[in-house]
């Protein structure tokens, strides 16, 4: 299997979370948040987070750049870490019951991980799996 269809194995396995996050973060402002939704949101965005990671490993070694390379890495890592902050900035608004707030980090996970898809396609020459608009 190629470099390219590793990567677009991994941007598909982040379609349903992503799909799921995408209809949680459209719902109404100041709704009550049910319980199963702070389960919902951390394991979507973690399955997201895993791929996106594995994803990055994939195509950081299929260029020959290994983890602990001091530049080859850092410009994803950096998106990474920005994707986790994110993602636990949503549970965590979704654990105090605050839903706009969960809505607004959501959609801001969901930028970063397209962003992170067109670091890697534009890097490492991966196409894109879309989940939709």
């Amino acid at each position: 299997m190629s470099i390219a269809e590793q990567i677009r194995d991994h941007q598909a396995r982040c379609i349903a979370p992503l799909i799921s996050l995408r209809m949680l973060a459209q719902g109404e402002a100041g709704a009550v948040l049910p319980r199963r939704v702070v389960v919902e949101v951390a394991q979507a965005t973690a399955t997201v987070l895993a791929e996106a990671e594995a994803a990055g490993r994939a195509a950081l070694t299929a260029v020959g750049v290994g983890s602990g390379h001091p530049r080859g890495g850092a410009f994803l890592r950096v998106r990474l870490d920005r994707l986790a902050a994110a993602a636990e900035d949503a549970i965590c608004a979704a654990r105090a019951g605050e839903s706009g707030e969960m809505r607004r980090h959501l959609r801001r996970f969901d930028t970063l991980t397209s962003a992170i898809w067109t670091v890697q396609d534009a890097l490492y020459g991966s196409s894109r799996v879309s989940a939709g608009p």
